[in-house]
């Protein structure tokens, strides 16, 4: 483990730059904290937190010098990785039928700095959806390729947040090329950076600091500690499987179904959703044609349409799916939870419907009846 001063991040950076990467990271921009290319580490949101709640997302001014000192934004790496609008293919119109004109892969290596140790989790998770299956995406593996992940362990949860209880945080633990734990101890503000792969290695053997000491390691480890006891919510994952699929009829469907305005904002904002629809474009002249793909929810309407009508035609049917695929199902697709613990579907949700509340309820339900009997 390596301590980094904060005057020294920049040497992070520029080392990042001369090898050839683009840099993504946090940036303030129309009252949230998003992801975007920067230049330079004094791009970063110093000074800032969010204060998020069912809801709600607010910034608020800090008063100290932190530079990542706020929880999941509004935005994941999802937008980088898995783009809401990705064109498939492009053809023309020849004298003897058509020609498929590609286009060029991208050639630029790209650095993603301030990944949250859930929004790792959810990388990994759509690695396994796009890349181990039976087939590969080849769109997302041309994004994917090359990517350079800054990882920053989280030491400022929101309220909404509950990484702890999906085993995703609050610190990375894979996945990750150099991860960073911030520290403000007294007048001193440094990072202490582990590497996680042999590129790490090299990157942070150039990059000036010294080696941790013992009680720079202990201040960096509470840190990490006071996080995981601040959690905001927490999820019971006990047979979470096995008690989604027995609740199929739970009244919380109807509950929830009573609120829920089928918008699609937990699942645009979700680190780890990952629907598409395939969209046809051509022009008036009918000589060129566009297919492409495009995020979509499992909450609309048109989504599980077929021939004869929807298959989920009410806003019950339609939670009831995302939420049993989320937590139940995935499982058994790829033998990992499709929720990280980062929140956001929580803090975006317009009515305010918190996930973990749902679950703790039909939990009850199922006790209560379990009692009864």
């Amino acid at each position: 483990m390596k301590v980094i001063e904060r005057k020294f991040l920049e040497n992070l950076f520029d080392q990042l730059k001369e090898m050839g990467y683009d840099l993504f990271g946090p940036v303030v921009h129309d009252g949230a904290i998003v992801y975007d290319e920067i230049e330079s580490a004094g791009e970063l949101p110093a000074g800032w937190h969010d204060k998020q709640e069912k809801g709600t997302y607010r910034l608020e001014k800090s008063g100290d010098p932190s530079v990542f000192a706020y929880a999941a934004g509004p935005q994941s790496w999802k937008k980088l990785l898995h783009p809401s609008e990705n064109l498939l293919w492009r053809a023309q119109r020849t004298e003897n039928g058509f020609k498929v004109i590609k286009d060029p892969e991208p050639k630029r290596k790209k650095a993603f700095i301030g990944v949250r140790p859930c929004e790792l989790n959810a990388i990994l998770i759509q690695d396994k959806v796009f890349l181990k299956g039976i087939a590969v995406d080849a769109s997302y593996q041309a994004l994917r390729n090359d990517v350079f992940i800054v990882a920053v362990n989280c030491t400022h949860p929101a309220n909404t947040c509950f990484c702890a209880s999906m085993n995703t945080g609050p610190k990375a633990t894979k996945g990750f090329d150099i991860s960073l734990t911030e520290v403000l101890d007294g007048d001193r503000h440094y990072f202490l950076a582990e590497s996680g792969s042999s590129l790490g290695d090299d990157v942070l053997t150039d990059v000036t600091g010294h080696d941790a000491l013992d009680n720079e390691i202990v201040t960096g480890k509470k840190a990490l500690e006071n996080a995981a006891g601040k959690m905001g919510r927490n999820l019971d994952t006990t047979n979470i499987k096995e008690l989604l699929y027995a609740n199929s009829e739970s009244p919380y469907w109807d509950e929830v179904a009573a609120r829920c305005l089928s918008c699609g904002n937990c699942t645009m904002v979700c680190p780890t959703c990952f629907c598409t629809t395939v969209e046809d474009k051509t022009d008036l002249t009918g000589q060129h044609d566009e297919r492409w793909s495009k995020w979509d929810s499992c909450f609309s309407l048109e989504f599980s349409y077929i021939h004869t009508g929807p298959v989920r035609s009410t806003v019950r049917s339609r939670y009831r799916q995302w939420m049993t695929h989320k937590l139940a199902s995935w499982i058994d697709q790829f033998g990992t939870s499709g929720c990280v613990g980062c929140g956001r579907c929580i803090t975006w949700c317009p009515v305010g419907i918190d996930i973990t509340e749902g679950l703790a309820s039909i939990r009850n339900n199922q006790t209560e009846k379990t009692n009864q009997i």
